[in-house]
């Protein structure tokens, strides 16, 4: 929910950079781009803008954190057991809305001077995934350079 609300805030401070025009394709970089499908809404995957994407994103998670069945709030109900594959999903998916940012508009990050924020947050987040192996390699590759060094500074 703290990652969810963090890169929420986060990606607020630049939508008026993240445009249809600007962003027409969801990507981190040349070499990434995601299609969105969220497995019931749409099944096939599409491709669409980064503001689309992210749209799609951020509700898509915003009802997984509200179904109860998914994430009890009352204590003593337990979580089900395909609860680990949604949180992975969702992390997954939090992190390519960080690497479009980094690849896209870190140049308006450093505009509006928030760059600090931004690197605090998802070294925070990199790090918990890191920990509890929540996002495959694979998945991590668009911003490995800068994993690679958030890493190397602390050990």
């Amino acid at each position: 929910v703290d990652f969810f609300n963090q890169i929420n805030m986060l990606y607020g401070t630049i939508t008026e950079f993240c445009t249809e025009s600007s962003c027409p394709v969801m990507s981190a970089g040349p070499r990434y781009e995601y299609h969105w499908a969220d497995g019931t809404n749409i099944k096939k995957p599409i491709k669409c803008s980064a503001p689309k994407y992210i749209d799609y994103l951020m509700t898509w998670v915003q009802d997984q954190l509200d179904d109860e069945t998914l994430f009890p709030s009352k204590i003593g109900v337990p979580f089900p057991k395909n609860f680990m594959s949604v949180a992975k999903t969702i992390l997954k998916r939090l992190f390519r809305v960080y690497a479009h940012i980094y690849h896209q508009h870190f140049d308006s990050v450093m505009r509006l001077q928030e760059e600090a924020h931004l690197n605090t947050s998802f070294k925070h987040f990199i790090f918990f995934v890191q920990e509890f192996n929540l996002i495959d390699r694979r998945e991590l590759a668009p911003l490995h350079e800068l994993i690679e060094k958030l890493g190397s500074k602390d050990r």
